[in-house]
């Protein structure tokens, strides 16, 4: 538990940690988020195609058929989970592309099979930070994907079953 003493020293620290002041760094701040769009609330990158996404979640939509709110609302994340999921690989190959760019003149005195090797080695090393963190985003879509599959599925059930018992109902 913290002291009257260390709740004061930290309501004061936070007031020198207000973030952004200028126009540029708050506009700069703001897209944080969209550096990799594997976190956050957006789903679509500048860059991306918004037909093939629009097509993406009509595909889902097909699939699931929901129906409600709540089904409805579940296709939806199931479909921006995967979608983020799919940039996964694409972002793992560009920091290696990266990599061979930055790293191209090294160890050129080495075995051309040899050379690959250590160049690939190299890119590794110096963007594990980054390498780690792609493969717990994965691991945490996935556990997403698979925790709002499981939940549409569930409701999905519910709701056929107690139609079933109406039917059931009304037949008797």
């Amino acid at each position: 538990m913290s002291s009257d003493l260390q709740r004061h020293a930290n309501r004061a620290n936070a007031q020198l940690s207000t973030g952004p002041k200028t126009p540029d760094g708050q506009a700069k701040s703001s897209l944080n988020a969209l550096k990799t769009g594997l976190t956050g609330r957006t789903v679509l990158l500048p860059g991306d195609d918004a037909a093939a996404y629009r097509t993406h979640i009509q595909r889902l939509v097909d699939r699931y058929k929901p129906v409600g709110d709540e089904e409805a609302t579940l296709t939806q994340s199931l479909g921006d989970t995967e979608w983020r999921l799919l940039r996964v690989p694409s972002l793992e190959m560009g920091i290696y592309a990266l990599g061979r760019l930055e790293f191209a003149a090294k160890f050129d005195q080495e075995d051309p099979a040899v050379r690959a090797s250590l160049i690939e080695a190299h890119i590794f090393l110096a963007y594990q930070k980054q390498l780690n963190n792609l493969s717990i985003q994965e691991g945490r879509l996935r556990k997403q994907r698979e925790h709002d599959t499981a939940e549409l599925l569930k409701l999905q059930k519910q709701r056929k079953e107690i139609a079933e018992t109406r039917m059931r109902e009304a037949r008797s």
